[in-house]
């Protein structure tokens, strides 16, 4: 099979950030770039999930998520303090 230069350009702070977590992976930046190839081919797709997640980030949505089940479970008026001896006394 022959092989294809494939080019792009990105700027030089993520391809460091992308290069050094691929290097801790044991891997250098142009297999990743392989890997991600030929899953797009197997999936037949992006492999990864592609949401808008509207004006909010998604940690901004978690939250929202996390308050509202503490008040369906009656402890979204906790105090600190009351948290605090939760968490103390699970770790017990």
């Amino acid at each position: 099979m022959a092989n294809s230069l494939v080019q792009f350009r990105a700027d030089d702070t993520t391809r460091i950030k992308a290069a050094s977590i691929c290097e801790r992976l044991g891997i250098d930046l142009p297999t990743y770039m392989r890997m991600c190839l030929s899953r797009l081919v197997q999936e037949n797709g992006v492999p990864f999930s592609m949401k808008l997640e509207g004006e909010e980030s998604a940690a901004v949505s978690a939250m929202k998520k996390a308050s509202r089940i503490a008040e369906e479970n009656g402890i979204s008026d906790m105090t600190l303090e009351e948290i605090n001896a939760e968490i103390a006394d699970s770790r017990n």
